[in-house]
């Protein structure tokens, strides 16, 4: 089913409240109420970066690593950017709700997240029970990979010119080696992405489900889109291996497996 009239709300309801373990996912939809712009399609993505439309350069072009090593003032301008767009926004409420329900839970719970905002962490949930399984914008790296390791991302912000979205010098710099800098976070084509934090935050998502011993799971999705559906494949993937039940909450794409409850609404 995909709905939002009152019964579908109500076995939507009935299945969190019946669940001993959360397991929260969130896509790029999950930030739009918090201030967030919508990328859908390359006119959302236009509509909130213009220069980016007179390049003629999709989401995917600009968000690619291959910019910081040939013009790294335009890769750092797009994460730049980003970094002081989200640093600027407050989680909306929806995240207390979810943390207030997590924190309910016999059994606790998980999130697994494709955004790279932070915004779980500001919002209050546990460090070790978030996955961000495309990286943080929090987090940097060193381009040439000089044996830093990953890195926080220092205090303040990156200075961007509003009219052409590039960076302003000096650009972020590694603090062992003094080159470029970049942030930890899986790009499009992306070779180069330093994963070890990643994996250990899977490893604990692991290591936390095999503890549960088959209880009543439910599996809370929000604005997982299709485009990169790396968040959808995990969500069907508990409730596959685990017997879960999945409350898809989708807006534009609310359609779920046979049996499970999609909620065609907002995030928040």
């Amino acid at each position: 089913m995909a709905n939002h009239d009152e019964k579908t709300l109500d076995q939507a309801a009935d299945a969190i409240a019946r669940s001993e373990a959360l397991i929260i996912t969130a896509g790029a939809g999950m930030g739009v109420d918090s201030g967030m712009p919508d990328f859908r399609g390359p006119e959302g993505f236009w509509r909130a970066y213009p220069p980016y439309a007179k390049l003629g350069l999709r989401f995917e072009e600009v968000a690619n690593p291959r910019h910081f090593a040939s013009d790294p003032q335009l890769g750092w301008g797009f994460y730049g950017h980003r970094l002081n767009l989200y640093r600027s926004l407050e989680p909306h409420p929806g995240f207390g709700l979810l943390r207030n329900w997590v924190e309910k839970s016999p059994r606790g719970g998980f999130v697994y997240t494709s955004n790279v905002d932070h915004h779980f962490h500001r919002a209050g949930f546990r460090l070790g029970r978030i996955v961000e399984c495309h990286g943080s914008i929090e987090h940097w790296q060193c381009l040439v990979s000089c044996g830093v390791g990953i890195f926080e991302a220092p205090e303040g912000p990156v200075e961007v010119d509003p009219a052409t979205f590039r960076a302003i010098e000096p650009l972020p710099e590694c603090p062992r080696c003094g080159g470029l800098a970049r942030p930890n976070i899986l790009m499009f084509g992306d070779w180069g992405w330093d994963e070890t934090r990643t994996r250990s935050q899977e490893s604990q998502l692991e290591s936390w489900l095999e503890t549960l011993e088959s209880p009543r799971i439910c599996v809370i999705e929000l604005g997982a889109g299709l485009a990169v559906a790396t968040v959808r494949r995990f969500s069907e993937g508990i409730v596959k291996e685990l017997g879960a039940t999945l409350v898809r909450i989708n807006l534009r794409d609310p359609e779920v497996p046979r049996g499970q409850i999609g909620v065609a609404l907002g995030a928040l």
